[in-house]
């Protein structure tokens, strides 16, 4: 990767650009780009809200939608196992530019896993932003080389961090039109999916969605993070996780520039104590028990939404914010056994409606023909435990206490039948 850009190992990200006389003239350069996103966000940000009660559900594939981030280098053999072992049916991996030298070995993990849903997130450098003619060359030897092993390949990621290596939504558009025009002209049946904005900066969503650029999306990723508000039900200039995702998926329903899918493609919570591994500061991060249950109600909250078509979490090993623990040795944390089990329990769910009072919730889904009902909520209370109920905690061990504790840990609660 070409200076002044350089990957942090630790994070799986690139390091801090503290160049503030480059990032000043390249924003500089791109100030009409900029001005061009301001003025979309202050006539498109009121027509999406107020569109918001007009979108209605779609119908969510329950086994794609849980999706998990992978790291095809990391553990290669244990890696192998952890996915067998968890039956999950749709991993994300991730191919930076600058390291296309991996293709093979890429191609030859995605082969093991050819039964499974793949997305393929190709990471960008400053390089290839600017040189449109290496990106071509390489987009088109990635496709040629995938074309049928990948379901989804995510063209561009973090698309509104300048370390990321765009500076305005007029470059990311030039980019993805690359991997567009190559797709219309050589690979017409590869999906493509793009945007890529992360957190909640949906201003640039709405640059990418709305322009005059000559493409389109099969579909809109997002990197929806909202771990620097605490639990996914706080709110954010009066917008909760549920809120966002609605917002999102109406500006989506508006755009001309796509098809109506949308994936939430990277979000987690960073660990406490991790660092230098953790993504963020040590006062972003939380605790392992923090961090399954809002890993668990994050999924629940997409989920029942029921206006995404996948959540992949990132990811499966990874010191700072992962399922699993390698710094020494492999260590499965309880987050690695709650997400197996909400996966074995929703992969074939239909859901029936989400209730929401003073903050409590409760989901409730159709497992097997059987009711089921998880709830938690953001108080400690109770519940009454009824002979008709079969209750389970957040990894799937069976309660038998008379008195159910309701609170940041979802609960399990097959319904059987009264009569």
């Amino acid at each position: 990767m070409k200076k002044p850009h350089k990957w942090d190992d630790y994070s799986d990200q690139p390091a801090q650009l503290k160049d503030k006389t480059y990032k000043k003239q390249m924003r500089k350069k791109e100030l009409f780009s900029l001005i061009q996103t301001f003025l979309l966000s202050l006539i498109l940000f009121p027509i999406s809200i107020i569109s918001m009660p007009l979108i209605k559900r779609k119908i969510v594939k329950s086994n794609e939608f849980f999706s998990l981030g992978v790291d095809f280098e990391r553990e290669k053999e244990q890696t192998q196992e952890l996915i067998d072992e968890l039956g999950i049916k749709h991993i994300l991996l991730r191919l930076k530019l600058w390291e296309r030298d991996k293709l093979p070995e890429l191609k030859a993990f995605i082969s093991q896993n050819k039964e499974k849903k793949i997305t393929l997130k190709i990471l960008q450098d400053r390089e290839h932003v600017e040189d449109l003619e290496l990106t071509k060359k390489d987009f088109t030897l990635i496709f040629s080389e995938l074309q049928n092993l990948v379901n989804i390949f995510e063209i561009g990621s973090t698309i509104n961090r300048a370390k990321w290596g765009f500076f305005s939504g007029r470059e990311y558009l030039n980019f993805y039109k690359v991997a567009y025009e190559i797709k219309k002209e050589q690979f017409s049946n590869i999906k493509l999916i793009g945007s890529g904005v992360i957190d909640f900066e949906f201003h640039y969503t709405l640059h990418t969605l709305f322009n005059f650029c000559k493409c389109r999306y099969d579909g809109i990723s997002s990197l929806l993070y909202v771990d620097r508000r605490g639990a996914p039900e706080n709110t954010q200039l009066g917008f909760a996780l549920t809120d966002k995702i609605a917002l999102l998926s109406t500006m989506v329903w508006l755009s001309p520039k796509t098809k109506q899918e949308l994936h939430i493609t990277e979000t987690n919570w960073p660990i406490s104590n991790t660092a230098p591994y953790a993504p963020t500061s040590e006062h972003e991060c939380v605790s392992q028990t923090l961090y399954t249950d809002y890993m668990l109600r994050y999924y629940l909250l997409a989920f029942a939404s029921q206006q995404v078509d996948s959540v992949s979490w990132h990811q499966l090993i990874a010191p700072g914010y992962g399922l699993v623990d390698n710094r020494e040795g492999l260590l499965k944390r309880e987050a690695y056994y709650v997400y197996k089990y909400m996966f074995q329990t929703l992969k074939n769910a239909q859901f029936l409606r989400m209730d929401i009072k003073r903050n409590y919730y409760i989901l409730q889904c159709l497992v097997d023909n059987q009711l089921l009902q998880i709830h938690w909520a953001l108080y400690e209370t109770t519940l009454q435990n009824e002979e008709f109920f079969k209750v389970y905690s957040r990894d799937g061990k069976a309660i038998n206490d008379t008195i159910l504790k309701i609170g940041s840990s979802p609960l399990y609660i097959f319904i059987k039948d009264a009569q």
